[in-house]
């Protein structure tokens, strides 16, 4: 299995959930991670924690609705440690709710960061990663992105769209040896349940993940199950449920 010592990650959405988790279990494993996320408090002290135990990790304020955010994230990652491995695309929101209830700002959010958010990471990391004639682009969708239910129509439609994304890259990219992955969850436990701004909605969320949810560190080792393997092996897509849901 390749060694993660010294590859340099960068991270967003990295201030709690799947982000967070990768974050710790990444540097663990020796890897350079640089966290972009809006909550600065929270990636500063997450970097000052992981160089304390010995790792490397730079913090930096990113709204991934701002390709100019961004572009400066992964720039500082180039810049103070010469080169980008891998893209982690993992900012996200779940804002549910029917459509009949016309929750148009919502929408318009869910696709700003879910579906935007991941083109401007792809922007940001592929010059750099096309000098380089190596990197990673790992993408997060969601078991959404497979099936859709009530009330997650436009969630659903952002996560399917990042897997067409995804496929679309990797077939393009083939000739600067660029691996890509999508890693889509089930009910993992995260803030995210907290996204959605419908109360009724919301508490039905929060008890299905009460119910259901397994740790945020179970994405994170898909992460490094991806990441780990020999350069040879393209690992395009992890799917994956606790073992107890159905949905």
């Amino acid at each position: 299995m390749e060694s993660l010592k010294n590859k340099v990650v960068v991270i967003t959405g990295a201030s709690s959930g799947l982000g967070e988790a990768t974050a710790r279990h990444l540097s663990d494993k020796g890897a350079i991670v640089v966290l972009g996320a809006r909550r600065v408090e929270r990636i500063e002290a997450l970097a000052e924690e992981l160089t304390s135990q010995g790792g490397r990790a730079r913090a930096v304020t990113t709204d991934v609705t701002v390709r100019e955010d961004v572009q400066r994230l992964v720039e500082i990652a180039v810049e103070e440690f010469g080169r980008i491995d891998v893209m982690i695309n993992n900012a996200g929101l779940m804002p549910h709710s029917p459509l009949e209830r016309l929750k148009v700002e919502d929408w318009d959010q869910t696709i700003d960061v879910n579906l935007k958010g991941v083109l401007y990471g792809i922007a940001a990391a592929l010059p750099h990663m096309q000098t380089q004639k190596s990197g990673h682009i790992i993408n997060v969708s969601s078991v959404a992105g497979h099936k859709v239910n009530p009330g997650g129509a436009v969630y659903s439609a952002t996560k399917t769209a990042v897997r067409v994304l995804s496929e679309g890259l990797r077939q393009e990219v083939k000739p600067y040896n660029i691996r890509t992955t999508i890693i889509s969850p089930g009910a993992v436990a995260t803030e995210l349940p907290q996204s959605a701004t419908e109360s009724d909605v919301s508490a039905n969320l929060q008890k299905f993940y009460d119910e259901f949810a397994i740790p945020a560190d179970s994405f994170a080792r898909a992460v490094a199950f991806a990441m780990e393997q020999p350069e040879d092996v393209d690992i395009n897509e992890i799917l994956f449920r606790p073992t107890s849901q159905e949905p």
